[in-house]
């Protein structure tokens, strides 16, 4: 103010300049005598213009200095809108959010122009070559240190204890984000910075890892699981199968489930040839079937029914992973197929380009297999789940058609074949033991099962196949509607009785009386000569 007061002070003295160009027209009519006037007039005007250059630089300089001021304070009062100076990611994503641990410690390597704007303004620690600040501490929590120490810091206490939501990691953040509640310690307010964790949806700052799982879980069961922020997609290289005359495009890892999200298993060759003789008969009882493949992955199954069955079969290939979607469509254009994704036919002009006429359409859908199974009704479904299927088989049940097929592949082999004797008590409801007809048993656990389901809804099951491998069991059963079936197919649930020396078993008799001694039924007289007791009762089987 003083200044802009001295500024004002000197120009109005020279307020009388602004008639010189009057005075220099008098000049030019009466140039006698007036030479002196204009010489000192002009002496008059050029000292004004340095003056008030002078007075001008000044101004602009203090005006300056004052905004630099109210800048610096306005970073520091902002730091929860601290953005990712990495060149890698948009900076509209926090720095705690990243996909490599390479990518966090490529922080600590820029300069230091580029590297205090991600940092907090608090900290006066230098970027140098030798020692290095953590990108998501501040200085009081740890002082710049060597890159040795710095991997052990960013590894130990941000990446491992991260959360992961599709690729991203949001690891543990330190800066003056989340300010906790003031410290009062006599007179003075310590203001402690509390760690946290930033969402990489909706941006908020929580400080539990268990509420940061939470709170992610509710987001994807509102279905918000698209980022606000920008991001850039990870370069994806892929490669095309081939298996009866179907190409599929795949991602790398496309055989370890929790590597990929687009599943793929060449060894489940047989179990697709299998499922697809069960299609091909039904499809020759009645025609169009609407057939469901609820898992689809890169979509090889669904892709096989409509290439071959053509017009027979009506196609619904559905997943809950968003990537898998993506990549299935992928693989309809591969195969000159028609998209039908989500109940709005899409004209496929790239591949039908090429002249041949097809007029089949797959509709490909985005949803859990519970929700799409109680929505609509089908003539075939099929259920690949990685691991158990018990937990859709209520829905599969609900809405297929009579004298339709379920066919369910189960890959927990390992509570199948008694490994987890456990986890088939928990899923199956069943109490087996390890014997030499284990995979059987595997079978028959998951057919009893399955007739639970249907009887839940007053339907009863034909089994058409049971296939028993190394790696997976399929199930292939007709549905037949009516209660008075379906209590039939109840009937056939049995226990088993078991002699563990030598391996002999027989089904208990229907009867709600209770024998004295159910080893009698067994054909094999170990209970008498041996001592102890030499048989389990297994079950319930089918």
């Amino acid at each position: 103010m003083a200044a802009e007061a001295a500024a004002e002070a000197s120009l109005t003295p020279l307020s009388p300049e602004q008639r010189q160009p009057g005075r220099e027209d008098d000049a030019e009519e009466k140039p006698e005598g007036g030479d002196d006037e204009t010489a000192a007039l002009n002496g008059v005007e050029f000292s004004g213009e340095l003056k008030s250059n002078n007075l001008d630089v000044k101004v602009m300089s203090e005006l300056e200095e004052e905004e630099k001021g109210m800048e610096q304070e306005s970073t520091r009062e902002s730091d929860s809108t601290i953005l990712d100076v990495s060149s890698d990611y948009p900076r509209e994503k926090h720095i705690s959010i990243q996909r490599h641990l390479a990518d966090l410690e490529k922080l600590a390597d820029l300069k230091e122009g580029e590297f205090t704007m991600a940092v907090s303004q608090n900290t006066d620690q230098h970027v140098t070559d030798e020692k290095k600040p953590c990108p998501l501490c501040p200085e009081e929590k740890l002082k710049a240190c060597y890159g040795p120490k710095l991997h052990r810091h960013l590894q130990n206490l941000h990446w491992k204890v991260s959360v992961e939501f599709e690729g991203y990691r949001m690891c543990i953040c330190h800066l003056p984000c989340h300010p906790v509640k003031p410290n009062l310690v006599g007179e003075q307010t310590l203001l402690k910075m509390g760690a946290h964790y930033h969402c990489i949806i909706c941006s908020a700052t929580i400080t539990r890892r268990t509420d940061m799982i939470s709170h992610i879980n509710r987001h994807v069961n509102k279905g918000e699981t698209e980022s606000r922020f920008i991001t850039v997609p990870a370069p994806k290289s892929s490669e095309v199968l081939k298996e009866l005359a179907t190409d599929v495009q795949v991602l790398p890892n496309y055989s370890t489930p929790q590597k990929t999200d687009s599943y793929f298993n060449p060894k489940m060759k047989l179990n697709r040839q299998l499922i697809f003789c069960a299609l091909a008969v039904l499809a020759e009882e009645r025609k169009p079937i609407e057939c469901l493949d609820a898992f689809g992955a890169t979509g090889i199954m669904g892709l096989q029914w409509a290439k071959h069955l053509r017009s027979a079969v009506k196609v619904t290939i559905n997943d809950c992973n968003e990537n898998s979607v993506t990549m299935i469509r992928e693989n309809c254009h591969l195969n000159k197929m028609k998209v039908k994704l989500e109940s709005m036919e899409e004209d496929n002009g790239e591949a039908m380009a090429d002249g041949e006429e097809n007029t089949d359409t797959i509709e490909v859908t985005r949803m859990d297999a519970n929700v799409i199974m109680h929505l609509r009704a089908f003539d075939f479904i099929h259920l690949d789940p990685f691991g158990t299927s018990v937990n859709y088989l209520d829905s599969a049940f609900r809405n297929v058609r009579n004298l339709g097929i379920v066919s369910l592949t189960s890959t927990d082999t390992s509570s199948l074949y008694a490994k987890a004797q456990h986890v088939a008590l928990r899923h199956y409801g069943c109490n087996i033991v390890r014997t030499e007809y284990y995979k059987e048993l595997g079978a028959r656990m998951i057919i009893a099962a399955v007739t639970r389901a249907a009887a839940r809804c007053n339907k009863a099951i034909e089994v058409l196949l049971a296939v028993a491998l190394e790696h997976f069991v399929l199930v292939v059963v007709r549905v037949l509607r009516g209660p008075s079936t379906a209590d039939d197919s109840v009937k056939k649930i049995r226990y088993l009785i078991h002699c563990q020396w030598c391996e002999e078993r027989i089904f208990q008799k229907q009867g709600s009386m209770a024998e004295e001694n159910p080893y009698q039924q067994l054909p094999c007289d170990c209970h008498s000569s041996m001592p102890g007791k030499t048989a389990v009762v297994l079950g319930p089987l089918w």
